[in-house]
């Protein structure tokens, strides 16, 4: 798993190729928001499969895997178990790196319970 903090004003799908640099998954599941012809070109570029709704606006909605999709709820209950972190949930920390040190420890309690 790979965490980036970016600043509040910064969308979700440009990130998307920075998440997966370096990295050789067999799937990207995400929501809508990452849904754009270039995060898809650069997954079939890297043989891995974008198991990504399409957003509304798309003229021709584009085929997914939606069983495999629903494991996404997953994904979403773990941040929002995470959020339960008041320090977290509002970022105390002054820094990036201190503040994605508590994300670090934050999984980390998670995944030992």
């Amino acid at each position: 798993m790979r965490l980036i903090a970016t600043g509040g004003q910064a969308g979700d799908c440009p990130q998307t190729q920075l998440l997966l640099a370096g990295l050789q998954p067999g799937k990207v599941v995400a929501d809508t928001a990452y849904d754009s012809d270039e995060n898809r070109a650069y997954c079939a570029q890297h043989h891995i499969e974008a198991v990504i709704p399409s957003h509304p606006n798309r003229v021709k909605p584009l085929d997914m895997d939606a069983e495999t999709y629903r494991d996404r709820n997953k994904i979403e209950r773990f941040f929002g178990r995470l959020k339960q972190y008041r320090r977290l949930a509002t970022r105390y920390e002054k820094t990036v790196v201190s503040f994605l040190a508590f994300w670090h420890i934050g999984a980390m309690l998670d995944w030992l319970r």
